[in-house]
C-alpha cells in the first residue's frame, strides 16, 4: 500500500460517509469513525500506522487557525474567565482524575499521567462537529477551549513523559514555570508573526500570493514556536485571532474570498480524515495489545472512558457554583446560565485524534534502552475513550441542546441589521461628495441614493401578515433572479456548444455569472432591516445595480 493510495481512499470514505451521515441523519463523527474500522480491517490496511507527527505538525495548525480565525474575540474577552478555567484547570483536574483511576487499576503513577494528559483535551474537530445549533457564547466558549486545551495538554504530557522515560522526581514549580514558558512564549511567537507579516500583506498585490500567504500562516506560526519549544498552539491561536483583527484593512476582498472558499473545503477534509484515520487504526490498537488481556483493558478503558465524561460534568457544576459564591458583580450575575444550559457545555467532552496523536508520541523505550511498559494498553484505552465519546456524546448531543431551552439568540442578528443600517447611513452622508468625483448621471444616483435610505431605514410597524408578505415576495424576487441566472448558462453553454464562442470567453463570462450568484446568495443571507427589506432593490437598479453592505 502506498501513501497515495491511502489519500485516496481516506478522501473516498470522507465525502462517502459524510454523505451517508447527512442522508440518514446520523452523527458524521461517529459514521466517519465506523468507516475508518471498516477500511482497517481489509488486509490491504491492516498495517497501516498514523505518524504523530502527520496530525501535530500538519493537520493541527491548519484546523486550529481556521477554527481561531472564525471565532469572535469579543466573545473570548468577555468570557476569557470561563475559558481560561475550562483550558487549564479542567484538563489538569481531569488529567490527576484519569491517572487516579489508571494507579487503582494498577498501572505506575508515572504512566498512569501520561494517560490522563493523553486523555484531558476535547478535540476542536469534534466538538466544531457537533457545537453548530448552539448559541453564538455557547459556542465560542466550546470552541475556544478545545483550541487552548491542547496546548495545556501536550505541554503536560511533555512533562510526564519526562518524568516516564528518566525516572527524575516530579516539582510542581518547574512544571508551573513550564507551563508558564510555554503558553507566554507560545503567545508571544503568534503575536510576532502575525504582526511580521503586516508588511508582506500590504505590499502583496496578486490575489493567489494572498491566498498562498494565508495557507502557509499556520505553519510559519506553529513550527517557530515548536523549535523554541514553546507552545505551537498557542502561537498559532494567537496568530489567528490578531489576524482576524487587523486583517479586513489589509486583505483583498477577492484574495479573502478565495482563501475562505480554500480554508472551508480543506478544514471540512482534514476533519474527516482524521476521523477515519482513528477509525483505521482501532483494529491496529486491538492487535497491538500484548500486555494485559482484552478483557482487562476493555474494563480499564470503560472506567477509564466513565471518569472523563463523569469530570468533565463534575467540573461544570460545582466550580462555576463556586465563583459565583466568590464574584457577585452585577456584570457576572448577567453572564450567568441555569444547571439546564449549562449540560450542553458538560455534555461536549468529545476526543478525537489529537488525543490518538498524543498516545502514539510515547517512545517505545525509556533513556535506559528498556521497553516501556504498557504503551501497547495506553494506545488501546485512548482508542476506546475516543469511541465512546464520539458514540455515547456525540448522537446525543442536539437532544440535550434541545432539552436546554436556550433562549432564542437576537443578538447577533440585530448587530448585523445595525451594521447594514449603519454602513448605508454613512455611504449616504458621504454620497454627495462621491457624486462630484465621478461621471454619473443624476438617474444613477438617484437610484443608489434610493436603495441607500432604504437600508438605512429603521425597522417598520408592520403586522404579522404584511411581514409574510413582505418575505414571500423578497424570496420570489431572488428565485426569480436565480432562475435568470440559469437561462443566462444555458444559453452561454449553449453559444460554446455551436463554437460561436472560445471555452476561454465562457469561462471570463461565467466568472461574472458566479459572482452575481455569490451577490445574490450573501443578499438572501442578510436580514431584512426595514419594512423594504435590505435585500429589495430601488426601482430601476439591475444585476448590476449596487450591492447590499
Amino acid at each position: 500500500m502506498t501513501g497515495l493510495e491511502l489519500i485516496a481512499v481516506v478522501l473516498v470514505a470522507v465525502l462517502l460517509m459524510t454523505w451517508l451521515a447527512r442522508r440518514l441523519h446520523l452523527s458524521e463523527p461517529l459514521m466517519l469513525l465506523g468507516g475508518g474500522v471498516l477500511i482497517g480491517l481489509t488486509p490491504h490496511f491492516d498495517r497501516v500506522d498514523l505518524p504523530p507527527d502527520v496530525v501535530l505538525l500538519v493537520f493541527l495548525p491548519a484546523l486550529l487557525y481556521w477554527e481561531a480565525l472564525t471565532t469572535s474575540l469579543r466573545e473570548i474577552k468577555t468570557n476569557f474567565r470561563s475559558i481560561a478555567l475550562q483550558s487549564t484547570g479542567l484538563v489538569l483536574v481531569t488529567a490527576l482524575a484519569v491517572a487516579a483511576v489508571a494507579h487503582a487499576f494498577g498501572y505506575a503513577w508515572p504512566i498512569a499521567f501520561v494517560l490522563g494528559a493523553v486523555l484531558a483535551p476535547t478535540d476542536v474537530a469534534a466538538v466544531a462537529a457537533v457545537a453548530k445549533a448552539m448559541p453564538r457564547r455557547i459556542v465560542t466558549l466550546l470552541r475556544t477551549e478545545s483550541l487552548l486545551n491542547d496546548g495545556t495538554a501536550l505541554v503536560l504530557l511533555a512533562v510526564s513523559l519526562e518524568l516516564l522515560i528518566t525516572g527524575e522526581p516530579f516539582s510542581w514549580a518547574g512544571t508551573a514555570l513550564r507551563f508558564v514558558e510555554s503558553y507566554a512564549g507560545g503567545a508571544l511567537v503568534g503575536a510576532a508573526i502575525a504582526f511580521a507579516l503586516i508588511p508582506v500583506r500590504r505590499h502583496l498585490k496578486d490575489r493567489s500570493l494572498h491566498s498562498g500567504l494565508s495557507v502557509a500562516t499556520p505553519f510559519i506560526a506553529f513550527l517557530p514556536a515548536e523549535a523554541l519549544h514553546v507552545s505551537g498552539v498557542l502561537a498559532v491561536v494567537t496568530c489567528a485571532l490578531v489576524t482576524s483583527r487587523i486583517g479586513p484593512r489589509l486583505i483583498r476582498s477577492d484574495a479573502r474570498l478565495e482563501a475562505t472558499a480554500f480554508w472551508e473545503v480543506t478544514t471540512f477534509l482534514l476533519n474527516g480524515a482524521l476521523f477515519v484515520l482513528v477509525g483505521i487504526q482501532t483494529p491496529a490498537a486491538v492487535r497491538a495489545l500484548t500486555s494485559l488481556s482484552l478483557l482487562q483493558t476493555t474494563m480499564i478503558a470503560a472506567a477509564v472512558s466513565a471518569t472523563v465524561i463523569a469530570a468533565r460534568v463534575a467540573w461544570f457544576y460545582t466550580i462555576p457554583y463556586l465563583i459565583r459564591l466568590v464574584d457577585r458583580r452585577p456584570q457576572q450575575r448577567q453572564r450567568r446560565i441555569g444547571a439546564r444550559q449549562r449540560l450542553p457545555l458538560a455534555w461536549a467532552g468529545m476526543r478525537g485524534a489529537i488525543s490518538l496523536a498524543a498516545a502514539l508520541t510515547i517512545p517505545a523505550t525509556t533513556a535506559d534502552g528498556q521497553p516501556l511498559a504498557q504503551r501497547d494498553a495506553v494506545i488501546f484505552i485512548t482508542v476506546v475513550v475516543i469511541t465512546v465519546t464520539l458514540a455515547v456524546l456525540g448522537p446525543a448531543l442536539p437532544a440535550v441542546v434541545r432539552s436546554a431551552r436556550f433562549a432564542e439568540d437576537t443578538d447577533e442578528a440585530a448587530e448585523e441589521q445595525l451594521a447594514v443600517r449603519q454602513l448605508a447611513e454613512t455611504a449616504l452622508a458621504e454620497l454627495p461628495d462621491l457624486a462630484d468625483r465621478f461621471p454619473v448621471s443624476e438617474a444613477t444616483m438617484a437610484h443608489i441614493a434610493k436603495d441607500l435610505r432604504k437600508q438605512a431605514a429603521p425597522a417598520g410597524d408592520e403586522t404579522h401578515d404584511q411581514t409574510v408578505r413582505r418575505e414571500r415576495q423578497i424570496s420570489a424576487t431572488y428565485a426569480l433572479e436565480a432562475e435568470l441566472l440559469g437561462v443566462k448558462r444555458a444559453a452561454l453553454n449553449d453559444l460554446r456548444n455551436q463554437a460561436r464562442i472560445d471555452d476561454i470567453v465562457l469561462r471570463r463570462v461565467q466568472r461574472h455569472l458566479d459572482t452575481e450568484e455569490q451577490r445574490l446568495s450573501m443578499r438572501m443571507s442578510l436580514p431584512p432591516v426595514s419594512a423594504h427589506g435590505v435585500g429589495e432593490r430601488g426601482d430601476g437598479v439591475d444585476q448590476g445595480g449596487s450591492p447590499a453592505p
